[in-house]
């Protein structure tokens, strides 16, 4: 009996390491170490990055490729891993990546970026220090219409099936992240930072992108959290904590005709000093253009100067034109949003008188304000919806 029983863990154990053996087995490793990279802080690493991804990228193995960058600091100008590729790859940042502090040393408009991937993912709990404070000051986009753009920290371009998760990024010198041309990306658990006064530190701006997936972040920026542009559709957006910022934006559109935007939903996010809540805004002028089918629920604000808006009079640089928007904005629901709003006016819907908003529903609305001016107001202006259960402040609609 004690044979059997011996012989019966001993064919246990050989399967559990048959097994260890093949999950380890599933991964090729190309670690950038191997490829002359030196994590001191210094050196320049571009080129061994580049070289352990073009390994990895061709590689045509059984095993999915990781590029691995280990823990360490690692100095690395503008790179671009391009696609596409033999396979499913992974890059997993452990480590700080640093980019060159003078804008200068940029000769594009990103510092990492990503194209043309399929079954791509980005991770590993590392860095991105993109030292932003040093650009900031060369940002005068306010008043120059010719200004120069400085590089976003991360950038995808016509990446899908693909997911980034469990990264951080701090002081970007533009955008933080930006996903264009992109279908079915997920991206969660990363955390984003700059100062509130930092200029055009969008989080996660996104356009031309469908079937996206933000989760479980934090966002704290300059600008926009989360920035929803021309061509997005089908964005699923739950449990972001913003703050500071100025809000999830759908918007600016109608600088040009055929900016559309068709399918957000902003679920179970909570709002801490922004500038912003829930925002779409778009330019007055005559190009055409339809924004539709928003549902924003379950969304806490806290101290937030403007919670529910729509401006279809945005114009943060004067002199704009003054003539009613032609975007049409339609089918948009608030609903259970609830907290506190640092101005008296909580809820202002300011909609075109040429397109006023269609189908706008306010449901449970519930925003305070610590005023000594009296209650939270709301305005409204060409709207067309209705007010659903229990509405404070006071419905417009």
């Amino acid at each position: 009996m004690g044979s059997k029983l011996a012989f019966g863990w001993a064919c246990l154990l050989t399967s559990l390491m048959v097994l260890v053996t093949g999950v380890r087995g599933q991964i090729k490793f190309f670690n950038v170490m191997n490829y002359g990279a030196v994590a001191d802080g210094a050196t320049e690493n571009s080129e061994a990055f580049l070289k352990a991804w073009k390994e990895a990228c061709e590689w045509k193995g059984s095993e999915m490729a990781r590029v691995l960058i280990p823990n360490g600091t690692y100095m690395v100008s503008s790179v671009r891993f391009e696609g596409p590729c033999k396979g499913r790859i992974a890059v997993a940042i452990k480590g700080v990546l640093k980019a060159p502090a003078n804008p200068s040393k940029f000769s594009t408009d990103s510092w990492i970026n990503f194209r043309y991937a399929d079954h791509l993912t980005v991770s590993g709990g590392g860095t991105l220090d993109a030292q932003g404070k040093v650009a900031w000051a060369f940002n005068d986009c306010n008043k120059n219409s010719n200004c120069h753009t400085l590089p976003t920290t991360i950038r995808f371009d016509f990446v899908t099936n693909s997911r980034i998760h469990h990264l951080r990024s701090i002081d970007s010198k533009n955008s933080h992240v930006v996903v264009f041309g992109c279908g079915n990306v997920n991206i969660s658990h990363v955390r984003i930072s700059a100062p509130a006064d930092s200029p055009n530190t969008d989080g996660i701006k996104i356009g031309s992108s469908y079937d996206i997936t933000i989760s479980r972040s934090t966002i704290g920026t300059g600008d926009d959290c989360i920035a929803i542009l021309s061509g997005a559709r089908n964005l699923y957006i739950s449990k972001v904590f913003c703050g500071p910022g100025h809000g999830i934006s759908v918007g600016s559109l109608g600088k040009n005709d055929g900016d559309n935007v068709n399918g957000v939903f902003v679920r179970n996010c909570t709002f801490r000093g922004t500038s912003d809540g829930v925002r779409i805004k778009t330019w007055a002028t005559p190009s055409l253009g339809k924004a539709s089918n928003f549902i924003f629920e379950d969304i806490f604000m806290n101290q937030v100067a403007n919670p529910i808006i729509i401006d279809q009079e945005y114009c943060p640089y004067p002199p704009c034109a003054q003539q009613p928007s032609l975007l049409q904005i339609s089918n948009v629901t608030y609903r259970n949003i609830w907290g506190s709003s640092s101005a008296k006016v909580a809820v202002t819907l300011r909609c075109s008188e040429s397109r006023p908003c269609k189908n706008v529903t306010m449901e449970k609305i519930n925003l305070a304000y610590d005023g000594q001016d009296g209650p939270a107001s709301s305005s409204c202006s060409h709207v067309n919806g209705l007010s659903i259960g229990h509405q404070s402040p006071g419905p417009c609609i």
